[in-house]
């Protein structure tokens, strides 16, 4: 039996399929695996940003009490401030009426003074009699008694010039003090406000 000789060309195809695979396998290289790599806090780093500890619940509703606490307290200043403003104002209020109401009852006795006077004129010649005399005589006690107009000035007081107006002053060897000699025309006051002095004559000593 005789061998057959191999085909060259077979032989040569076979290995230059094999070169081929080789080369394949050294050129090609294993994917690179990736790595997990777990971030890991640092320690003596915080979780708040802003580097502060957390507060506990029960720090919190402190804070916010005391925020509160503070917000009443202001709301009370507020409220005092408005109290002794308005009594104040209250205040103001009454002491401006009464000025008003004083104000206005002395006009009216200014407007009624010319009355009065010629009233004490009828009544010293004696013309002021019957009905008409009765109710000058109630005019005058009125006033007297609900606005406290009270007249003064006589002969034979002493001299006070926060009373009296001299218009004229005689010297005389009998007396020894300032003193009205005459009286022109009576004055008025209410309570300590003098409405108007009386008019006088005066004697002086010597």
């Amino acid at each position: 039996m005789v061998d057959e000789p191999l085909n060259p060309h077979s032989q040569s195809e076979d290995d230059q399929q094999l070169e081929h695979n080789e080369a394949a396998d050294q050129t090609t290289e294993p994917a690179a695996q990736p790595t997990e790599e777990t971030s890991q806090p640092e320690p003596g780093i915080s979780a708040v940003e802003d580097g502060e500890p957390e507060l506990s619940q029960a720090d919190q509703a402190l804070l916010k009490v005391a925020e509160l606490e503070e917000q009443l307290a202001r709301r009370n200043a507020d409220l005092y401030n408005l109290r002794q403003e308005y009594n104040g104002y209250v205040k103001r209020s009454k002491a401006d009426g009464i000025m008003q109401y004083e104000a206005g009852v002395n006009k009216v006795l200014d407007i009624l003074l010319p009355v009065l006077d010629d009233a004490a004129l009828a009544r010293l010649h004696g013309d002021l009699e019957g009905p008409t005399g009765a109710i000058i005589t109630k005019l005058e006690s009125t006033l007297e008694t609900n606005f406290k107009l009270e007249r003064f000035g006589a002969e034979g007081d002493l001299f006070d010039p926060n009373l009296h107006e001299a218009l004229m002053a005689t010297t005389s060897s009998d007396v020894e003090e300032e003193q009205i000699s005459q009286l022109i025309q009576p004055g008025y006051k209410v309570g300590e406000r003098i409405l108007r002095p009386a008019r006088v004559g005066v004697v002086k000593p010597e």
